[in-house]
């Protein structure tokens, strides 16, 4: 078999800069993202801002990959039983060997979340319960009131991809989402709409990174 020669990061970083030019490079590999939850929308949203060269990222889960998890999750089958944070850092570093990862193997309570997510500028919610929702967007305001947060609400089912927004709710809140359609209504969740929502979140990361506030 052939070995894979991995490039260097300045060619990694060249042709980023060729595709973004230097001062999206420049805001993109300096951003501290943290993640919170890695399932359809946290993992989507990690691949995405890897992608996008977001130099520092935060993923906290304290599940494992589930079978029932490969319809809208960014995983695979080899990835059925390790831990999120490892599964999800094993693809990420496949995209780029060199970005900066911090994984924590934990449940998020309002609690832990600050310190958690510390050192994180723009935090993502990714949670299916409406209450770890709720706790996370409650305990970073109230601690963190610097902090931006991107936090999602409505996708499940098969409505209209156009159904999914980006609002700007309050100072330093963004909500992606119908704000309607969820799993406690029966509806299940699909692939198409989480990585619809999650592509919402990463794209309102990135306007925030390049001090762009509104969606």
């Amino acid at each position: 078999m052939e070995k894979t020669i991995l490039p260097t990061k300045e060619m990694l970083d060249e042709a980023l800069i060729r595709r973004h030019t230097r001062p999206v490079f420049d805001a993109m590999a300096a951003a501290h993202v943290g993640i919170a939850g890695l399932g359809g929308l946290g993992s989507n949203i990690a691949v995405m801002l890897t992608r996008l060269g977001v130099g520092h990222l935060v993923l906290a889960d304290f599940d494992q990959v589930d079978l029932s998890n490969l319809n809208r999750q960014h995983y695979m089958l080899t990835h059925v039983g390790m831990d999120k944070t490892k599964a999800l850092a094993q693809q990420l570093y496949q995209i780029n060997p060199y970005i900066d990862l911090t994984l924590y193997k934990e449940k998020i309570t309002a609690q832990n979340a600050p310190h958690i997510f510390k050192s994180c500028e723009i935090i993502c919610e990714a949670f299916d319960d409406p209450d770890a929702k709720a706790a996370l967007v409650n305990s970073i305001l109230d601690q963190e009131p610097g902090k931006k947060l991107v936090a999602a609400s409505g996708l499940a089912g098969y409505g209209s991809a156009n159904d999914i927004k980006t609002h700007r709710v309050m100072k330093n809140l963004y909500l992606c989402g119908d704000n309607e359609s969820g799993i406690e209504d029966g509806l299940c969740l699909m692939a198409p709409r989480a990585a619809l929502c999650a592509a919402h979140q990463a794209n309102m990361v990135l306007r925030l990174i390049l001090g762009i506030d509104q969606p």
